[in-house]
């Protein structure tokens, strides 16, 4: 109630508006997330916002329901790719685009002012804020129907009526947010879709499928003869394929389909696409040989959507399946990207394995060293520079911290994956030595 109070304050706009502002919440199956929309809810309506429960819905449905409904702000209650134990929350800004770093920092100071934060238990006379008159309260409603917009908007984006026609496919929901949107979807553009992971029981979401776990997809492509498989996460804002042989296809492998497509057509600006510094070495040789610039950024995909916006490119992801097609979608759809893959690969009349052809994988070896990455000093940028003149240009190196643990992460591409272990392995050495200060 906090969180919403104080996202309330910074993007529900000025207090002398004509009208309650309007704000959407959405949710995954997950069993927390209930009380968490209901607590969300409360503290928005409390100060005056006005809250559309949209229940549970896809990610990217929210974003888009953002920008359509003309609301404030969005809010997404998910933990995305993980355990069901899990949760969070996620702001949309209007025009449901994800919230620039100052923003979020403005909200997290806010929720650390002590007025705006509930009073704590047996605290003797608490600072209460005078609460607003009754006319000022928001108004909470119902909105689960508005999926039905989200689902008309990515059929919308498809060229002809039935593009999927003629394919087998089996998707798996992940027991998450597109257990009911994704087959229908899938369906309606003209696919066979059968369908694993849609039974959501609050407790099961990504256990053992999804695109985390692909194992459960894989069997079934194959033993049912399906032509593709697609796996998505539990908040459907990316997704990953499998062939019919079952050997997966990773986000660079899909963006490589994507960006083909779209520069064929005359439809990709700038010739250009936009991906983080994880993307495989195999993916900027396949866009150098298309004829194809790729843009760099940090890891997130929150960090690509905003490089697509500032310099106006179409199209843009991340090797987890988070891919952006800013013609259709202000943030990753799982859902759009899987018909935007299937129908390229059937307007093409290949297989989904000669598709993933188009981009030559390079192996990709990561290692997680535990330590504080401050603590990281010349000697590695040393090292880092020796590993990568030993791979040349057919291979690279990136050395991060992780943004959620005390962990630097490791990442080595090239084309031989013998080398490719040697390098890394002496280079973790090397990296576990300076944090011991040897």
């Amino acid at each position: 109630m906090d969180l919403s109070v104080a996202a309330a304050a910074v993007l529900g706009g000025s207090s002398n508006r004509p009208a309650r502002p309007l704000a959407v919440v959405g949710r995954d199956p997950r069993a927390s997330g209930e009380f968490l929309e209901a607590a969300v809810a409360a503290g928005m309506a409390s100060v005056g916002i006005d809250v559309r429960r949209l229940g549970v819905i896809p990610t990217p449905g929210v974003a888009y329901l953002t920008g359509t409904l003309g609301a404030a702000f969005g809010v997404v209650i998910s933990a995305s790719h993980n355990p069901a134990r899990d949760n969070g929350i996620k702001f949309f800004g209007p025009g449901g685009v994800k919230l620039p770093d100052a923003v979020e920092d403005e909200i997290e100071a806010r929720l650390r002012t002590p007025e705006l934060r509930a009073p704590e238990p047996r605290t003797p006379k608490p600072r209460t804020p005078e609460p607003p008159p009754v006319a000022d309260f928001g108004r909470i409603s119902d909105g689960t129907g508005d999926s039905g917009l989200y689902l008309a908007h990515l059929l919308s984006t498809l060229p002809d009526p039935a593009p999927l026609a003629g394919l087998r496919v089996v998707a798996d929901c992940a027991h998450g947010a597109a257990y009911r949107i994704a087959p229908e979807v899938l369906r309606r553009a003209g696919a066979d879709v059968i369908t694993i992971g849609a039974e959501p029981d609050g407790l099961n979401i990504n256990a053992g499928c999804g695109s985390t776990s692909l194992g459960a997809l894989t069997a079934a492509v194959v033993e049912l003869g399906a032509d593709a498989g697609i796996a998505y996460d539990g908040d459907a804002d990316r997704c990953l394929a499998v062939d019919a042989d079952g050997q997966p296809l990773d986000g660079d492998q899909i963006l490589t389909v994507l960006a083909t497509e779209l520069k064929e057509a005359g439809r990709l600006t700038g010739d250009a696409v936009v991906v983080t510094v994880m993307s495989n070495q195999g993916f900027h040789v396949a866009m150098r040989d298309a004829g194809i610039a790729v843009i760099e950024t940090p890891v997130g995909d929150k960090y690509v959507s905003a490089a697509m916006r500032e310099g106006g490119y179409l199209l843009g992801g991340e090797q987890s399946g988070h891919i952006i097609m800013g013609e259709h979608a202000s943030t990753g759809d799982g859902v759009l990207t899987s018909l935007q893959l299937l129908a390229a690969v059937n307007r093409r009349g290949v297989t989904l394995a000669a598709a993933a052809k188009m981009m030559p994988k390079y192996p990709q070896m990561l290692v997680n060293v535990p330590g504080d990455a401050s603590r990281l000093g010349p000697e590695v940028a040393a090292a880092v520079a020796r590993a990568e003149a030993e791979l040349g240009e057919d291979g690279r190196i990136l050395v991060r911290p992780s943004g959620t643990e005390p962990t630097i992460r490791l990442m080595i591409q090239a084309k031989d994956s013998v080398v490719a272990e040697r390098v890394i392995g002496r280079l973790a050495d090397e990296v576990r030595l300076a944090l011991a200060g040897q």
